[in-house]
């Protein structure tokens, strides 16, 4: 039996697995889900364990814990490091829900619950594909692989930075395997070789304590707003390029 054939097998086992972890309401930025967020992260802990990894540690930080797991057993094959995270964002707003999102619920062959497609699902497959393999080869994989998952993707990974640069020997490995982009169709998976990075801020412009007549003060004082625009319109080239250093 092969790995695909053992998944095909075992896919109703798997679903209702995944509807465990789906049921979990682990929402990153509300503080009274922060039980939830512990509980997501044991259960992940015990489905690493169950499929043969051989480490399985969870690390506390500041805010949500991380996990990392390891299956290292054959020194000259390359290390894959799969990353995903099992935080999910809130659920507002709740009417226009057409099920209860963390009640996972089977709609023309598709599963809805918050958190299916973003990113328990995925991290959950990358599990089951770690699983299948091993099942299908007396537990033995043609390659290292590590997981690094994390409980703050939703809200920035603010401890995400601290932990990778203090665990680089921990983490150090030939290719990274990231499962939370997107496919084409439902029939073309596809394979994203980078992204673009993101910047949040908040701009203030300031400008007069008082309205100025445009009659009297238009083109002597800047107005607020065209400084605004000027500032958001010198962000690109004309070419799109970005022109920030």
């Amino acid at each position: 039996m092969n790995a695909t054939d053992y998944a095909e097998e075992h896919r109703e086992l798997f679903l209702a697995e995944l509807k465990e972890l789906l049921h979990i309401p682990s929402i990153s930025t509300l503080p009274e889900n922060a039980n939830d967020m512990q509980r997501a992260a044991q259960w992940i802990v015990a489905q690493l364990r169950t499929i043969g990894m051989t480490t399985v540690d969870i690390y506390p930080t500041a805010g949500h814990p991380i996990i990392f797991s390891s299956w290292l057993e054959i020194p000259d094959a390359p290390t894959v490091l799969v990353y995903g995270h099992y935080d999910v964002q809130p659920v507002d707003p709740i009417d226009e829900w057409h099920s209860d999102p963390f009640d996972p619920t089977t709609r023309d062959g598709k599963l809805y619950a918050r958190g299916s497609s973003d990113d328990k699902g995925q991290i959950f497959a990358q599990i089951k594909a770690i699983d299948s393999l091993m099942k299908a080869h007396n537990g033995v994989l043609p390659v290292n692989v590590k997981f690094l998952i994390e409980g703050e993707e939703e809200i920035g990974s603010d401890n995400l930075d601290a932990f990778i640069a203090s665990h680089q020997d921990l983490l150090r490995a030939d290719v990274c395997v990231i499962s939370d982009t997107s496919v084409l169709s439902m029939n073309q998976p596809l394979i994203v070789s980078s992204v673009r990075g993101l910047l949040y801020m908040e701009l203030e412009v300031k400008g007069p304590r008082q309205d100025l007549h445009s009659g009297g003060y238009g083109g002597t004082v800047h107005n607020p707003a065209q400084a605004l625009c000027e500032i958001v319109a010198a962000l690109h080239n004309p070419d799109g390029t970005v022109a920030i250093p």
